[in-house]
């Protein structure tokens, strides 16, 4: 059943009544309501995004942002990371960075005598000594600023490849 059609009318100048029922308006409210129940969905939809999709994009931004080395306190995986690298080195590495360390603070024949503790603790290092004496000659020189001096502290350990590193330094 159709609704009566209502008329609307407007007071002109002269005091008289006009009849614009019969104007059509370009978008007629018949035409929104077209599919009520989709429009609803959609609506809802689009409300349930509006809400959401913030919430979403800042919780993920400060997850990213939580997980990245330069937030402040190292994590844990940085921590491993860092400890992960230690083990990787090679254990003759780490000891002739001992032994420098040692040769800098003190002297040349501190570094040899704990250079042949090592060897003797590990034989395993044996075949890096003569590399480890040599470079430990070549330090002595920087530090003592002569082959002379450096020559001074020499001793047999791994057939005198300190005074070869001292040598060559020179």
């Amino acid at each position: 059943m159709r609704k009566p059609r209502t008329v609307v009318t407007q007071r002109g100048d002269g005091g008289s009544w006009k009849d614009y029922s019969s104007l059509r308006c370009p978008l007629s409210v018949s035409v929104a309501r077209k599919n009520p129940p989709v429009n609803q969905a959609l609506r809802r939809i689009g409300r349930t995004f509006a809400v959401v999709l913030p919430v979403v994009l800042v919780m993920s931004g400060t997850l990213a942002v939580a997980r990245v080395p330069w937030a402040g306190t190292p994590s844990v995986t940085a921590m491993e990371a860092a400890s992960a690298e230690q083990k990787a080195r090679a254990p003759q590495d780490v000891l002739e960075e001992q032994l420098l360390l040692t040769l800098r603070r003190e002297d040349p024949t501190a570094a040899l005598t704990g250079l042949q503790e090592a060897v003797t603790r590990d034989p395993s290092l044996a075949p890096y000594c003569a590399d480890i004496a040599r470079s430990l000659g070549q330090a002595a020189v920087e530090k003592y600023g002569s082959a002379r001096r450096a020559q001074e502290h020499a001793r047999p350990v791994c057939d005198t490849s300190y005074a070869a590193g001292v040598a060559s330094s020179d």
